[in-house]
């Protein structure tokens, strides 16, 4: 087939709802990664949140988007993905609208009466449940809107504008720190979701389902997961691997006070967060041309420990470059193991469960985040604060990921994988 063939194959093998939907994704995800990019900094330097707990709610603020993204899909579906997306980038809107309002004049009575890191910790779960409807809509309407011949480039555009999102995320964040500050990042992020609100109203049309099978049920998609908690094999592996998400979350957890408070106090923290997405976007394809003929699981362990060991150049060089490097290190590990990761899972699953299955391999980043909120926020204070040894935070940090690969390889070696899983 001619590259013109090819083009065109593209050019009509796409529906509109296809591209709207898509394009939006780049807005969620520039608010997403852009509030995230800020967060920590702005709990602890503007709300005058303590370490420890800094930490603990920019954990929940990562984490419960992939709790919720197990029910959020049985939602979209009964809501309809026009309904569900307009419905998500409203209350995306309104939440990061919030974020940044929490020191403002209007909001006293409510900080009065609410404790501040319920009144705080409330607001940041808001952001999951718009999160948790827009990326099934999304998928799903690559899906229904792609004709079969050219469905597996529609899947590519999809990770394509992810991280096109998600690395202009904390360059935009960057910007409006510098020029508006800290909380008007989140009220950009809120702009940006709002006007993708009007987007799917005036842009987006239902896609066609591919069959007339009435859309799940949430108490259908409630028994799945208790079928899949049954699976003990399966619930360890995700229990170990949720260690790789506790290490890998520290980029945004913890780096960005560390930063500030131990290596430059100016320094743009937004601008050098840029660093995994600016990597992932350059260089996935050519990674996993290079890692094509390991197994699955292989890579899952080899992606783990170079994303571990990648925190102690930062042990090693605490300076802004330093954190440059380390961070792109752990964008290497994290490509290495991400698509072998899901490619794991999908061949894990007994027939007719792989989308039960695939929703549950979104728990260890949540749990991750979650753990790894606390976890950073009390070694950060126990070892910088309290012990001024701050370089050593990053030693523990790298530790928790080494003993991850290792109980991977373990699990490799003694829980024999059967029938389909034996080919990962």
């Amino acid at each position: 087939m001619s590259f013109r063939q090819r083009f065109d194959e593209i050019r009509t093998g796409f529906e509109r709802p296809f591209w709207v939907a898509n394009i939006t994704e780049i807005f969620e995800r520039l608010s997403y990664y852009g509030a995230f990019a800020s967060l920590a900094n702005y709990l602890h330097e503007k709300l005058n949140f303590p370490t420890q707990q800094t930490g603990t709610l920019a954990g929940i603020f990562g984490g419960m988007v992939w709790f919720l993204a197990i029910f959020g899909g049985a939602i979209a579906d009964r809501l309809g993905f026009r309904r569900a997306l307009s419905l998500a980038y409203l209350i995306l809107a309104t939440a990061y609208f919030l974020l940044g309002s929490i020191d403002a004049p209007w909001l006293v009575p409510v900080r009065a009466a609410v404790p501040p890191v319920i009144f705080v910790g409330f607001i940041l779960i808001l952001p999951a449940l718009g999160i948790s409807m827009v990326k099934p809509c999304v998928v799903g309407t690559t899906a229904r809107a792609s004709k079969e011949n050219v469905r597996s480039i529609g899947y590519s555009i999809y990770y394509t504008m992810v991280n096109i999102g998600g690395a202009s995320g904390p360059y935009v964040a960057s910007w409006a720190h510098r020029h508006l500050g800290v909380e008007n990042v989140f009220r950009v992020a809120a702009l940006s979701v709002f006007l993708m609100f009007f987007a799917v109203l005036i842009f987006f049309r239902e896609p066609k389902r591919a069959s007339d099978a009435p859309p799940p049920r949430v108490s259908e998609t409630l028994k799945n997961f208790l079928t899949v908690l049954g699976n003990p094999k399966f619930m360890l592996f995700l229990l170990i691997f949720t260690g790789y998400w506790i290490v890998f979350w520290q980029q945004y957890i913890t780096l960005p006070g560390y930063i500030h408070g131990y290596i430059r106090a100016g320094a743009d923290v937004e601008l050098i967060l840029i660093t995994d997405g600016l990597s992932v976007i350059c260089l996935t394809v050519l990674i996993n041309y290079l890692i094509r003929k390991m197994p699955a699981f292989q890579c899952v362990i080899l992606g783990t420990l170079i994303t571990s060991l990648s925190w102690l150049i930062l042990a090693f060089h605490p300076t802004v470059l330093g954190a440059v490097l380390a961070i792109f290190v752990l964008a290497l590990g994290e490509m290495i193991q991400a698509p072998r990761y899901y490619e794991y899972i999908s061949r894990l699953a007994p027939p007719g469960q792989q989308g039960t299955y695939m929703g549950f391999a979104f728990l260890p980043i949540g749990i991750g985040s979650l753990i790894g909120g606390w976890f950073g926020g009390r070694v950060m204070h126990q070892l910088g604060e309290v012990a001024h040894q701050p370089q050593c935070v990053w030693w523990v940090i790298s530790a928790v990921g080494v003993l991850t690969a290792l109980l991977l390889w373990i699990y490799d070696r003694i829980v024999k994988p059967t029938g389909q899983e034996a080919t990962g």
